[in-house]
């Protein structure tokens, strides 16, 4: 990878931006359309959102001003947890596309694997939800249909059931949180790995060997840790609302992290924070 608009290919073909831009925790409004939009104009092609985060109006209202041709971008949301089963999923997605504004999504994906309203059939709402992203995948309304936050035996439990794979699973992945299972299963059926947080919410930044190997690289710690993803094969989803900080993020090109140091990054284990159980927490 070379650039922001160098892509990963997904399972069906599907070219993807190998850097997104995050917008979880970005206030709807005018602070998430000056933070898209400045993230547009560092060249970024890959914006996320998800109805969860209530800024799919602003999200889509900076594409719209940025007047950057639709075919140029990618854009990904997800199902609200309330809204798993077939007719749920069907209107939620609806109205993600009403806020956004577009035509058609590229990438869609089950938020949480097993929400607390659902928890005691989980396997059948996503079943169901499942389905309906088929039937807009098929029709053409979205390019790619994919997970979040999924470990090996949701994985297992959806795929025994369906007829299209997931092409994504986006999940938290920084340094020290990293599932070695969920990896293992997403590439042995090519199922492309995203990672959200992957500056650990910040908690990354007061890491000792961390700061170090930043100094020995000559880059700040955000762009050690993206530039860590991408040579993990997983692809970053950064997050920030600081227009030079956003700029930064995407100057990870012009280096690699050694295997040596790789290892060293790889040895930090819960550095921070361990990655939350799904089956246990109460959303």
């Amino acid at each position: 990878m070379k650039s922001l608009t160098d892509c990963y290919g997904l399972n069906n073909g599907v070219q993807i931006p190998c850097v997104g831009f995050g917008t979880w925790q970005t206030p709807d409004g005018d602070v998430a359309v000056s933070a898209v939009k400045a993230a547009l104009e560092c060249g970024y092609r890959h914006i996320d959102t998800a109805a969860d985060y209530q800024n799919e109006a602003s999200v889509g209202r900076a594409i719209k001003e940025s007047g950057i041709p639709r075919e140029e971008l990618f854009v990904t949301s997800k199902l609200l947890n309330r809204e798993h089963d077939y007719g749920a999923t069907m209107m939620g997605f609806e109205r993600t596309m009403k806020n956004l504004g577009l035509d058609y999504l590229d990438l869609y994906l089950i938020h949480w694997p097993n929400p607390l309203k659902f928890r005691e059939y989980g396997t059948d709402a996503n079943v169901g939800s499942w389905k309906a992203m088929e039937e807009l995948y098929h029709a053409g309304r979205i390019r790619a249909i994919g997970i979040s936050n999924f470990r090996v035996h949701h994985m297992e439990a959806l795929m025994a059931r369906i007829n299209v794979k997931p092409m994504v699973n986006q999940m938290r992945l920084c340094p020290g949180a990293v599932l070695d299972d969920v990896v293992k299963y997403c590439h042995q059926h090519n199922i492309l790995l995203e990672a959200y947080s992957p500056l650990g919410t910040g908690k990354i930044f007061g890491v000792p060997e961390i700061q170090a190997l930043s100094k020995k690289y000559g880059k700040t710690v955000a762009q050690l840790c993206i530039r860590w993803s991408l040579q993990n094969g997983f692809l970053p989803l950064p997050k920030s609302v600081t227009p030079a900080r956003i700029r930064e993020n995407a100057q990870v090109f012009d280096f690699e992290i050694s295997p040596e140091d790789m290892r060293v990054i790889a040895s930090l284990t819960d550095c921070c924070g361990p990655n939350q159980d799904p089956d246990e927490v109460p959303w």
